[in-house]
């Protein structure tokens, strides 16, 4: 895909300006050096959010997926959920959402899943797959429940290969989890987005960081 779409590059720029993302020397839970870090938990008021479900809702229509509905993942992927649904209604494009809990509860409308009835093709809404853990959980719930998951769709793809600062494997959490649910991702944008960005940008203080980008990502990218 073209690292020219604006809605890539307006998503940096909006995540940047709201230190979502940002440039340094960052410890991952891989234990690697990373010189940029993404913290979707940042997208923490009602502007950023609303904004947030845009970029959801734009990469969606985008990627010319069919769906049904949208589901979101306890906890970040509730309210990343719920931003794209209300993003796509303002679109005209009005579609029922769900999210589960992770406590059982016994009284009340009881199970796991909460929100509208999931049924037909359900795209998956989260920040990042970084074990696809919570991947699998949703798959699971989605195809209990009878309906069938469509995609799943994150903000920020690493374009990373699995493993930690020694080992390093052959293929991504996102690849992983395409080839074990046969399942297209969708992210607003990755680390290739993220390095046209850095190459084009006239400020200084921001392209400073690109080598280091550039020599992580040759170490760990696909």
């Amino acid at each position: 895909m073209s690292s020219k779409n604006s809605n890539q590059d307006n998503f940096i720029r909006f995540a940047l300006e709201a230190k979502v993302l940002s440039f340094g020397e960052f410890k991952t839970k891989a234990g690697r050096l990373s010189p940029y870090f993404f913290n979707a938990g940042g997208f923490n008021d009602g502007a950023r959010l609303s904004a947030l479900g845009r970029y959801y809702a734009n990469a969606l229509k985008e990627s010319k997926i069919g769906f049904d509905m949208l589901y979101g993942p306890a906890y970040k992927g509730i309210t990343l959920a719920a931003a794209t649904a209300i993003a796509l209604a303002d679109d005209g494009i009005n579609v029922p959402f769900a999210y589960n809990r992770k406590e059982a509860k016994d009284h009340g409308e009881g199970g796991s899943l909460i929100g509208a009835p999931v049924k037909g093709k359900v795209v998956i809404i989260d920040d990042v797959i970084s074990a696809g853990t919570s991947v699998r959980e949703s798959v699971d719930l989605i195809r209990g429940a009878g309906a069938e998951p469509a995609a799943v769709l994150i903000a920020l793809d690493r374009m990373e290969r699995s493993g930690n600062a020694t080992e390093v494997g052959d293929q991504s959490a996102v690849q992983a989890v395409e080839q074990e649910f046969g399942l297209p991702v969708i992210a607003i944008a990755n680390l290739a987005d993220l390095m046209f960005f850095l190459t084009a940008s006239s400020d200084t203080e921001l392209t400073a960081y690109l080598p280091a980008v550039k020599a992580y990502r040759e170490q760990y990218g696909i």
